[in-house]
């Protein structure tokens, strides 16, 4: 999978001056469209998680073209996602939410090129992330991506 770091990275600075517009439709979103992770965040403070998310966006886009970087962050953030409780399951609750806030945030620049940029983007957090949560998981994630991954209407 070759990513499309220009769009990604593009299309990601015209929302860096709303972080909480965008985290806080990613979390409405992600309650809304699945009710079953909202137990996990019952003890968070939410504006500290929204911070936590953005920040973590800003580090992916940051560092594109940085594999080596990126995968050790990446594979940190999994290991701690397993301590919190997240399931392998939620990953792709999580990449769907992604890219409708993207796609609300971005409204008329949205396209299906850049839906298609930020899943593959998606598909290879997921991947690296899993792989250091449970290896198992990181071919579950191979699965699910060969049979159409995750996608927003």
């Amino acid at each position: 999978m070759s990513l499309q770091i220009d769009l990604i990275e593009s299309s990601f600075a015209q929302i860096c001056d709303r972080k909480s517009e965008f985290t806080d439709f990613f979390y409405s979103t992600l309650f809304a469209d699945y009710p079953q992770v909202q137990p996990l965040f019952a003890n968070t403070p939410m504006q500290d998680q929204g911070k936590k998310l953005f920040t973590s966006l800003v580090l992916v886009v940051n560092n594109l073209t940085q594999p080596q970087v990126l995968g050790d962050t990446l594979q940190a953030m999994g290991t701690r996602h397993v301590q919190y409780g997240t399931l392998p399951e939620y990953y792709p609750m999580v990449g769907s939410t992604l890219l409708k806030t993207l796609a609300f945030m971005l409204q008329d620049t949205w396209s299906t090129e850049l839906a298609a940029a930020w899943a593959d983007a998606y598909a290879a957090i997921t991947k690296i992330m899993l792989s250091a949560a449970d290896p198992s998981s990181a071919r579950l994630q191979d699965d699910e991506a060969a049979a159409g991954g995750t996608s927003v209407q």
